[in-house]
């Protein structure tokens, strides 16, 4: 597994199987922009197909914040410490800041719990309908 932060030489054909279940998923094409759009990202590529496997990205101020919208590994390598890894690099790269913040469901609060992190009250706003990222 290859680890990293460049977007360099990334294509929409290399990001194709995430957002699995999600009613209204996002394009590889607007799945790419908003990988160029976010602050930071870290990217699992398998060593082997060349397919990017697994990404977590981040936005941030640079100053004290940053927040992680999203944490995806394909279903096919899921259960082999990449998630675990693309967090560490990410909080690695974010430790500068005072605070690093996101939301899960309830299931994932222990996986994010072993990297430090703890429970908060958050509130959300969901259009479902731009799910898929598409204008309108």
């Amino acid at each position: 597994m290859i680890y990293t932060h460049s977007l360099e030489h990334i294509t929409a054909d290399m990001l194709t199987g995430f957002f699995v279940d999600w009613p209204n998923p996002p394009s590889t094409e607007t799945h790419l922009r908003l990988l160029k759009n976010s602050s930071h990202v870290v990217l699992g590529i398998d060593e082997t197909t060349g397919q990017v496997v697994g990404f977590i990205t981040a936005v941030s101020d640079g100053v004290l914040s940053a927040y992680i919208p999203l944490l995806e590994v394909l279903p096919a390598y899921k259960k082999n410490g990449i998630g675990k890894e693309l967090v560490r690099k990410m909080f690695d790269r974010l430790s500068h800041l005072y605070m690093i913040d996101l939301c899960c469901d309830d299931d994932l609060v222990p996986f994010y719990k072993q990297f430090g992190m703890m429970n908060g009250k958050s509130m959300l706003l969901r259009n479902y309908e731009r799910q898929s990222g598409t204008p309108m």
